[in-house]
């Protein structure tokens, strides 16, 4: 699908809006997910620090969906200055990673939670059922969860650099027309 180009100079407060929380969400949704790697042994505290990670996953994956569509319907605003062809490839190819990986994550850890057998609990208020316990099928999710995390990861640090780049040693708009002040 390709991203229509906007002839306004910033992006609408839905836009912004919708960029700084679900950056926020990804980004503590990461960390969180490492830490529960990590530092977390099994036990009922693990388990429920992991229901806390799922449920907060359905929110980002509504919150999200809303996200990516609203993107795919607005498109992108021009490009802010002038950059090398390779650069603004690769902005290009990192917006689409993150893009994707505000669906990809949450939907990975639900169908990964959906074949290990284990229903999730959404804050209480309602739960995905458990489906048929199918490893093969749990354990890919959750591979494509693993490393969708450090793909990322390694996007998130590339777009956040660029967006330094852009303000602190091309000083073009690219950066404040995400703040509103372009």
């Amino acid at each position: 699908m390709a991203f229509t180009p906007r002839t306004c100079t910033s992006y609408d407060w839905i836009s912004r809006l919708g960029h700084w929380v679900l950056a926020a969400l990804m980004i503590a949704m990461l960390a969180f997910g490492i830490y529960l790697d990590e530092a977390v042994p099994p036990g009922p505290e693990r388990g429920a620090l992991m229901g806390l990670h799922k449920s907060v996953g359905v929110a980002v994956l509504l919150l999200g969906g809303l996200r990516v569509a609203w993107r795919l319907l607005q498109g992108f605003l021009p490009e802010a200055g002038h950059a090398p062809s390779w650069q603004a490839a690769l902005a290009k190819a990192v917006h689409y990673v993150l893009l994707a990986g505000i669906v990809v994550m949450p939907l990975s850890g639900l169908i990964g939670s959906y074949f290990g057998g284990r229903a999730t609990s959404v804050f209480g208020l309602f739960s995905l059922p458990a489906g048929p316990k199918i490893e093969w099928l749990g354990d890919l999710a959750y591979g494509i969860h693993g490393a969708g995390a450090m793909v990322l990861i390694g996007a998130i640090l590339l777009h956040v650099a660029g967006a330094l780049k852009h303000h602190f040693i091309d000083r073009d708009t690219t950066l404040l027309r995400m703040v509103g002040k372009a």
